[in-house]
């Protein structure tokens, strides 16, 4: 097994992430077998428990593990399935080795973070490098190992321990090490300056571990002679350092490597120019052009609580990127604050209510994501009854499902006290209720996750057909409530369909209204399986049913034709517009795109 390792320093959100995934990418094209790994240095067990303003989205695995979100990057550029094992935690590592000293394993010896700690690491690594993810037997041929946060965090200092004694037990030829940092320009002078790159390569090599190579992100390619600068002060050759300027969208890096020769660089460290073969990224290539081409624009309200950080939704946000492009359209995506829509805010702040009311009524389709908690619950049930009142095309992901359901009970069948036992628990007409195997103690772990099964039990219906007219889809869960089975005969009497339901058939998975243009509600996930390649087709639902192509397009699904067979493209694009409250911006991806991620002001990045 041979191992490349990805570090970053200077500050973080430079794009580890996107590098880390593209770096598999060129690798897998030089016909080498890929797996990945991320390291997240905080105490919790896994990323399930934390807010998504705190660290983004969770992403949800096919085993269940609520994992980092850079996992769900490399699933997408990779086209891997990963398990809960592939993101280790500080939590998890303390966790076994505290457990294992319970059991006695270590019985006699007093537990150090030096060696046991960072010996569970190096195992873990070992371990789960060896498991298959890409459907074909047998273990990979390299491992790209992430670690987050940026070299000098106290949190990270025993995984770079672990790390260094790790270069060590693997040997030389078998780790490959490749730092991103960062190489600003200073506006007043305009050069590019190599100084923060030099200290956080200085602090690194001060740690045990030495750089084989320089991922520098910076606004344009590096010069030569910061080339030698770079490569004179921190030991490392210059056809050894490699520039991720600003690009148009995420689907160059990967092309930017190729050109750069990093491949050449890394497999020549790893001794495996043998065995590789020039990397074909053809596809890449068409990808990249095809979605900078684009012009016809499709407009979606995105009608959430976590607006201030487009990291929230970023599966939801590729989704709907995947789907776009495979109708061949631009997509604009107009973040409207739910809270903003509810009649609270006309009095309380009248501009922002407008420009919420403005957004969503110019919006060609409406989507509401998953989410916990009753804050804006009220303005995604206005905008739900809004798109199923004025026939926009609507989806609703988990929570916009379940509160779909809850408004159709409340205006359509009079029902003025419906409501979800989760922001209600005394209602009398509990239209979503607690599931029986959840737990009201616990939080991490103990809702219905992972890869469930959901059969059509209409088999004329959209949601079908798009599926491409299957008998069931196995589809990524997450959450602890679920519609009333005793009301569904009350709902279907009034027109609301239950076109998809759980093996039993009292779980229900699949909301449609039959004769709206596109109502559709769904209990699972589907944004966390959706690529370029195979865009999620709920999504492609939506997008097809808002610039008026879907009926062709649930003609070509019955007729085993894949949307996205079209332009084949292999993941998420990081330039979508993005409105909030009326401000065009454009969404960058992992740092490494132009521009920079905004929303209320606020900028992010997903490395």
């Amino acid at each position: 097994m041979k191992y490349v390792l990805v570090t970053g320093g200077v500050v973080s959100g430079l794009g580890k992430g996107v590098t880390a995934s593209s770096i598999g990418v060129v690798l897998k094209a030089c016909g080498l077998r890929i797996t990945s790994i991320k390291i997240d240095p905080y105490l919790n067990t896994d990323a399930g428990t934390m807010s998504p303003f705190e660290h983004g989205e969770v992403f949800v695995l096919d085993d269940g593990g609520e994992v980092d979100l850079d996992l769900g990057n490399y699933e997408r550029f990779l086209d891997i399935k990963l398990t809960r094992d592939n993101n280790i935690t500080t939590g998890k590592i303390y966790q076994s080795v505290i457990n294992k000293e319970r059991e006695g394993e270590y019985l006699g010896k007093t537990v150090q973070v030096v060696p046991h700690i960072t010996n569970a690491i190096q195992d873990w690594i070992e371990r789960v490098a060896m498991v298959p993810v890409d459907g074909q037997e047998g273990p990979a041929d390299v491992c790209v190992i992430e670690l987050g946060g940026t070299i000098g965090d106290i949190e990270s200092m025993p995984f770079i321990e672990a790390l260094g004694q790790f270069s060590y037990r693997v040997g030389a030829g078998n780790f490959c090490l490749v730092h991103v940092s960062l190489v600003p320009v200073l506006n007043v002078v305009g050069e590019q300056k190599t100084k923060p790159t030099q200290h956080s390569v200085r602090g690194l090599r001060g740690l045990g571990l030495t750089p084989n190579m320089l991922a520098c992100r910076s606004t344009k390619e590096l010069e030569e002679n910061v080339k030698e600068k770079l490569s004179q002060f921190c030991h490392v050759p210059a056809a050894n350092i490699f520039t991720l300027y600003d690009v148009s969208n995420i689907w160059h890096i990967p092309l930017l490597l190729r050109d750069q020769k990093a491949h050449n660089a890394i497999l020549k460290v790893l001794n495996l120019e043998s065995v590789a073969q020039e990397p074909k990224l053809d596809e890449w290539v068409a990808r990249a052009t095809l979605y900078d081409t684009l012009q016809d624009e499709v407009r979606i309200a995105m009608v959430g609580k976590y607006t201030g950080l487009s990291d929230s939704y970023l599966s939801v946000l590729k989704a709907l990127l995947h789907a776009s492009v495979s109708c061949h359209k631009k997509l604009v995506v107009d973040w409207v604050a739910s809270t903003d829509l509810e009649d609270s805010t006309a009095s309380e702040a009248p501009d922002a209510y407008k420009a919420a009311w403005t957004l969503l009524k110019g919006a060609d389709g409406v989507l509401v994501p998953g989410g916990f908690g009753d804050r804006g619950v009220k303005g995604k049930m206005m905008a739900a009854k809004y798109a199923r009142e004025n026939n926009v095309p609507y989806l609703g992901i988990c929570l916009g499902m379940q509160l779909a359901v809850v408004e159709f009970a409340r205006h359509v069948m009079k029902f003025p006290d419906a409501d979800s036992t989760e922001f209600n628990p005394n209602t009398k007409t509990p239209c979503v209720i607690f599931m029986p195997e959840g737990s009201k103690t616990h939080m991490g772990g103990t809702m219905r996750l992972g890869s469930r099964r959901t059969f059509f039990k209409v088999t004329d219906c959209k949601s079908a057909k798009l599926y491409g007219d299957v008998n069931y889809v196995d589809e990524r869960h997450r959450h602890r409530y679920e519609v009333n089975p005793d009301m569904v005969p009350a709902f279907e009497n009034a027109g609301l369909q239950f076109v998809g339901k759980d093996e039993t058939g009292q779980r229900m998975e699949i909301i449609e209204i039959p004769d709206h243009r596109f109502f559709v509600g769904v209990q699972f996930h589907p944004e966390f399986k959706s690529t370029p390649s195979k865009p999620s087709p709920p999504f492609v639902g939506l997008i097809a049913a808002a610039c008026g192509q879907l009926d062709q397009v649930l003609q070509d699904s019955c007729n085993g034709h894949v949307v996205a067979a079209k332009h084949k493209l292999g993941d998420s694009f990081s330039t979508p517009l993005v409105h909030q409250n009326g401000h065009a911006q454009k969404q960058a991806n992992g740092g490494v795109a132009n521009g920079t991620c905004h929303a209320n002001g606020n900028g992010s990045t997903h490395g």
